[in-house]
């Protein structure tokens, strides 16, 4: 028997990167898993795919920055599963590196609807349901910006203090319900498009030069925070809401920085060609209005 045997998962965001790293250990352990993001094209084949390895899937095509289409995939869980046990607020987006002043705002406000709306509609469907039900837990995901100021990724990093402050919340409010667990994930850096597919705004090129050097000793393979996120969403955390899972160590700092200085010295060429950069203009508000 598997660690989750029985029960049945939403995970946002999930046909690729992280997301579809933890769909697959939730559905490795067990557990009927749906899958979602905005390609239904992209849905319809993780969900073959993983019906090809012998997996319970299901899948929807949804904008979770649209509580109709959050619901919907409630819905889906419902009438395919009979139940509902765990849901993970996966699905993110980080926008363009730079100052705040320059982010065009259209593309700050996707950041805080995708990020911010689409976890609280997530939360709100799940712990309706999770509450009627007496039981079920949640994830949401943190990263970069979620305990410290984030410059010159201020859209992204603000929105992750806001879920971790908001997961936290939920966390207090809930606690009358022992059945019902709230939790935070912290994934570190994860090796996903999100991550080596940047864009930046004209002229904040050189604040990047190290960026693949960073990547290149700290950021990990999806399955690594996918395995926390397994142990959150197990019997391992019964009544013990509240929890926040760090994937991003000082352990996994320094072994980070060790293997780097090795490879140095002895002389194997780091490969920067991980990280793809495009430059974006800056954004000017329009003086003729």
């Amino acid at each position: 028997m598997g660690m989750l045997a029985g029960k049945t998962a939403v995970i946002t965001g999930s046909t690729r990167g992280l997301g579809l790293a933890i769909a697959r250990a939730f559905a490795a352990e067990g557990a009927a898993v749906v899958i979602s993001s905005r390609s239904a094209e992209a849905v319809a084949q993780t969900v073959a795919s993983f019906r090809a390895s012998g997996y319970q899937a299901e899948g929807l095509a949804a904008d979770v920055s649209k509580l109709e289409d959050v619901q919907a995939l409630a819905d889906l869980c419902l009438m395919s599963f009979n139940r509902m046990d765990i849901w993970v607020n996966n699905a993110g987006t980080t926008g363009p590196y730079g100052p705040t002043i320059q982010f065009e705002p259209r593309v700050f406000e996707s950041v805080v609807q995708t990020n911010i709306l689409g976890t609280y509609y997530g939360s709100l469907t799940a712990l309706h349901h999770f509450r009627q039900q007496g039981s079920g837990k949640l994830i949401n995901m943190l990263g970069m910006g979620y305990n410290k100021p984030a410059p010159w990724q201020n859209a992204y990093g603000s929105s992750k203090t806001w879920i971790r402050n908001f997961t936290r919340a939920l966390a207090e409010e809930n606690r009358d319900m022992p059945g019902v667990g709230v939790y935070a994930l912290n994934p570190g850096m994860v090796l996903t498009d999100l991550l080596t597919r940047n864009d930046v705004i004209a002229g904040s090129e050189d604040r990047l030069k190290n960026f693949p050097t960073i990547v290149r000793m700290w950021a990990k393979p999806g399955e690594i925070p996918a395995r926390e996120a397994l142990r959150l969403a197990s019997a391992a955390t019964d009544g013990r809401t509240g929890l926040e899972g760090n994937v991003f160590t000082g352990g996994v700092l320094l072994l980070g920085a060790i293997r780097e200085g090795w490879l140095r010295l002895i002389g194997r060429k780091p490969d920067d060609g991980i990280v793809e950069m495009r430059v974006v203009p800056a954004w000017q508000p329009d003086k003729s209005k």
